[in-house]
């Protein structure tokens, strides 16, 4: 197979991946272990300074995790990549591994309320300020970034403003002043954008939600671009000796990593964040998200077909004010969403309904077949009211900021029949009345 380059629906089956060596298990299996045994001192020593990889405590590396971690980076064309706790944890430590106290982040304004508490509440507390901007027009990145900047952050679908930005003049802008454009790639997927293609240089998942895509598992993805010179001036943590590690240097170790190439930063992220804060994913969870990975283009293919059918059909309801899909042409996105998203701008819409926050209770409260709960990707279809669950916790004025409405409800569109969807949303409009 190393004679061919691979597709995504073999990729999503084998990559990352030989039959266990052990007893030729085909499915990859869970090494549910805490660790691992050393076959001697030198190895010991070898592995724990990093001078070889290998298996030593699973709250640093697990072959299991390994494997997901391979496929994910071959999925996104990624040199590496990293498994841990949470979509959380991957967001937190994609900006911890690369600021520190007294420096800057410039963000889109459209992102999931739990970004959004990091990047303005959480973080300050420990001296990382966020500037937020509205996405639409490019150059608000330029204008917010100063010589403390040291990242770029977006969504590739905005939540739960579904909104598509510009990668491409983000990346060039980012580029300009030396610092890495972050993508959430969460609402994206491997399978219907890869960021790396247009410039972006470090991409996270919250794997909880299409990668698991059965809602039983919480687990979040650092991904690698592998693009990206940590050697320019701005991120003396990958230039200078590092004390953690008998004084070696990041980026003279893994700046050009044999048959692997720029590895820096997600090894960096791994020996500091990972082996420090400890968010590590279980070997189990791992396991789900691989069986998940599996089946991701063909759920994809049903939730994106499905989801624009109710987006049209919320269209021409006469009950709703408004509606977010960047696969309508009336969207403001549509014409980005073609460029990036040709597979189809994700499963996920918002709409205003007409009635507002009352309304909009009655309406969830009402639904049969789509689940009211805080997560999305799910093969079942959900709905959620985003100023009640996702963005709760922010204030009015916030929410605004977000793009939250009270009028606002937001479809994780599944695989059910999507007839019987439709169903489910008309009888709920019924039962509420006009």
């Amino acid at each position: 197979m190393s004679e061919r380059k691979l597709k995504f629906d073999t990729l999503q089956l084998h990559a990352g991946q030989v039959p266990d060596p052990a007893t030729g298990a085909r499915a990859v299996p869970i090494y549910q272990t805490t660790s691992f045994v050393f076959k001697d001192f030198e190895q010991a020593k070898a592995i724990s300074s990093v001078e070889e990889f290998g298996f030593d405590y699973t709250r640093i590396t697990n072959p299991t995790n390994e494997v997901l971690e391979n496929r994910i980076a071959a999925l996104e064309g990624g040199s590496g990549a990293l498994a841990v706790a949470s979509g959380s944890a991957a967001t937190a430590y994609s900006i911890l591994n690369i600021t520190h106290a007294g420096e800057e982040v410039v963000a889109a304004k459209t992102l999931y309320g739990g970004s959004f508490n990091l990047f303005t509440n959480t973080l300050p507390k420990h001296g990382v300020k966020t500037t937020l901007v509205d996405p639409i027009d490019t150059e608000n990145f330029r204008r917010a970034i100063n010589d403390k900047t040291r990242a770029v952050f977006v969504e590739t679908i905005g939540n739960p403003d579904i909104n598509v930005v510009d990668f491409e003049a983000v990346a060039r802008i980012a580029h300009d002043n030396g610092i890495p454009l972050i993508v959430d790639n969460t609402f994206g997927t491997p399978y219907l954008f890869r960021p790396f293609d247009y410039g972006a240089n470090i991409s996270v998942h919250s794997a909880t939600k299409y990668i698991g895509g059965h809602g039983t598992s919480i687990g979040g993805l650092i991904v690698d671009g592998g693009n990206f010179d940590w050697s320019n001036g701005k991120f003396p943590d990958f230039t200078t000796p590092d004390p953690a590690y008998s004084g070696f240097v990041h980026w003279d170790r893994w700046g050009n990593y044999p048959g692997l190439g720029n590895i820096a930063y997600i090894i960096k992220v791994r020996l500091h964040y990972l082996r420090d804060f400890g968010a590590c994913m279980s070997p189990f969870n791992a396991f789900l998200f691989l069986q998940g990975l599996e089946t991701l283009s063909f759920r994809l293919e049903r939730q994106v077909a499905s989801a624009h059918k109710i987006a049209e059909y919320l269209e021409g309801h006469p009950q709703v004010e408004w509606v977010s899909y960047p696969g309508l042409k009336s969207s403001p996105y549509y014409a980005l969403a073609q460029k990036y998203l040709p597979k189809g701008p994700g499963a996920i819409l918002t709409f205003g309904i007409k009635g507002g926050l009352e309304r909009a209770k009655r309406f969830i409260e009402s639904m049969t077949i789509f689940s009211f709960l805080a997560n999305v990707g799910d093969s079942k279809s959900l709905v959620v009211h985003p100023a009640t669950v996702t963005h709760g916790q922010l204030t009015e004025a916030e929410q605004l900021l977000a793009g939250v409405k009270p009028e606002q409800i937001r479809f994780s569109v599944g695989t059910e029949d999507v007839e019987d969807l439709l169903w489910d949303i008309e009888q709920a409009f019924q039962r509420t009345g006009t």
